[in-house]
């Protein structure tokens, strides 16, 4: 890989196609993908992933006894020197089908706590970034979303990441009307890929 150039990761976490999460994802990447990085995109709603089991067969080894389409999150996951999750906020928390991915990344969990073998840093350090939005007022579905996502980011050795979240957006592409939601989301990417 020619230098400076990162490989980012994004998890586009929401079920609606073109929805609020999605349209505010793409104007993330925008810089991303203007700067020549090496961007893997995930859509997890089409993706087969099944729930974690709670069955313990990473104990020991710190890998998923499970195949599916995790093996190829996880893969990225080892690689990535960036991350991004985006989700729209369910009951004050991250969608089922991020929440799916997460649940599954308690194999990193035991690879890093139990086996001590965290992922490598790598040679730009992991950073991290949160987009969320809902529909309600209240912040506290950005908390609990954040706390779930925040564990997940320790959990595959992301030490630092950043929020972006808007409340209050609900119908479909209502994104769009935000007054600053776009710039917003676009100078986050470009903050995101800054050294």
């Amino acid at each position: 890989m020619p230098e400076n150039i990162m490989k980012v990761l994004a998890f586009q976490g929401s079920p609606r196609i073109s929805g609020n999460t999605e349209i505010l994802l793409k104007e993330t990447l925008k810089p991303i993908y203007e700067s020549g990085h090496d961007v893997g995109l995930f859509k997890l709603n089409s993706m087969d992933i099944k729930p974690c089991q709670d069955c313990g067969g990473c104990d020991k080894t710190g890998r998923c006894i499970i195949n599916d389409d995790m093996d190829e999150i996880y893969d990225a996951i080892r690689e990535a020197d960036r991350i991004i999750l985006a989700s729209p906020i369910f009951f004050f928390g991250v969608s089922a089908q991020a929440k799916i991915m997460i649940d599954r990344c308690q194999s990193f969990w035991c690879e890093k706590y139990l086996l001590n073998k965290p992922i490598s840093e790598g040679r730009y350090g992991r950073k991290g970034l949160l987009l969320l939005v809902g529909g309600m007022k209240k912040e506290v579905g950005i908390q609990c979303a954040e706390a779930t996502a925040k564990a997940f980011f320790r959990t595959i050795s992301v030490s630092e990441h950043e929020t972006l979240s808007f409340l209050s957006v609900d119908a479909k592409g209502a994104i769009l009307e935000h007054p600053t939601a776009l710039k917003d989301a676009y100078i986050a990417g470009k903050r995101l890929i800054n050294i």
